[in-house]
């Protein structure tokens, strides 16, 4: 598949036999068009080892791409916001043949938004949206696995680091968006490194140190370089991005979250970007995959 502009991917998807592939489950934001929000899975020699921010239209997209739910070591958030999360509910309710704990990590909350752990719980908990997959958050679940949820700081500069498989590591930090606690993550996998920003500003200039040496750099592209407002306070603008990945030093750029303000400002947004990093760039479109 080529490098995306504004239409999405027609291929039928396709991850290579070996090594590890990034593949977009979404490449769109809020708003209801014909991309899904946000969302990454992570493969490894044909199985799809972690799920990046089930948001809207992930869970058909899952399906599209052949993977399976059993397969996944963890899933991540990088906040807890509706169009990084709202699949998640359907995830659990189809997730049939899956016999060992499923690990899920996001941010911690604040005053104002609810903690990964409490939005578990409002969503599947016994007095939840969905009393019916309250099992899952024990160990009396239909399936016989058992949803574990962990928070993650998402206040202070401090590198969280505390899980890791054969196939997976995890590192996390936080970032700033607005009052919304939010966390990057970094996946190791294969000997390849994949860092995921969500959505951020740049405010606490921490990003390009925790995505040092990365193979692939998911980051999202939100708003134009003239952007304005308060909008400017919550994420990054494209020439940041460029600065970002020229200081860690990325092997490939992957650019996410692609909503109307940036739609159609692709060549903008390139020029701005190729000021600082000029290695290779990807606009992001549904079910591409890129091999590392």
């Amino acid at each position: 598949m080529g490098f995306g502009t504004t239409g999405l991917a027609l291929e039928a998807p396709y991850c290579g036999d070996e090594g590890v592939w990034i593949q977009i489950l979404g490449s769109g934001g809020y708003e209801l068009d014909d991309r899904g929000a946000a969302s990454y899975l992570v493969w490894r020699d044909q199985r799809a080892v972690l799920l990046v921010d089930p948001g809207p239209g992930s869970a058909v997209r899952f399906g599209e791409a052949g993977a399976d739910f059993a397969d996944l070591d963890a899933v991540v958030f990088t906040n807890v916001s509706a169009d990084r999360t709202a699949d998640f509910p359907s995830f659990v309710a189809g997730s049939d043949g899956r016999t060992r704990p499923l690990p899920v990590f996001g941010p911690d909350g604040n005053d104002t938004f609810p903690s990964t752990r409490e939005l578990v719980e409002r969503l599947l908990g016994r007095q939840g949206a969905y009393p019916g997959l309250a099992d899952y958050l024990t160990f009396r679940d239909p399936e016989g696995y058992r949803i574990s949820v962990r928070d993650v700081p998402a206040t202070g500069q401090r590198r969280w680091a505390r899980f890791g498989t054969d196939d997976l590591t995890l590192a996390a930090i936080p970032v700033h968006h607005g009052d919304m606690p939010g966390v990057a993550w970094r996946a190791e996998v294969g000997g390849q490194v994949i860092v995921f920003t969500g959505n951020f500003s740049n405010r606490k200039d921490v990003v390009a140190g925790f995505a040092e040496g990365a193979d692939a750099l998911v980051i999202h592209l939100a708003i134009p370089e003239g952007a304005r407002g308060l909008v400017r306070d919550r994420y990054v603008r494209p020439s940041q991005i460029g600065r970002i990945a020229q200081r860690a030093d990325a092997r490939m750029v992957v650019l996410g979250y692609r909503t109307s303000r940036t739609l159609g400002r692709e060549t903008q947004s390139r020029t701005a970007l190729e000021q600082y990093y000029t290695g290779p760039l990807v606009f992001a479109n549904e079910l591409e995959c890129w091999g590392l």
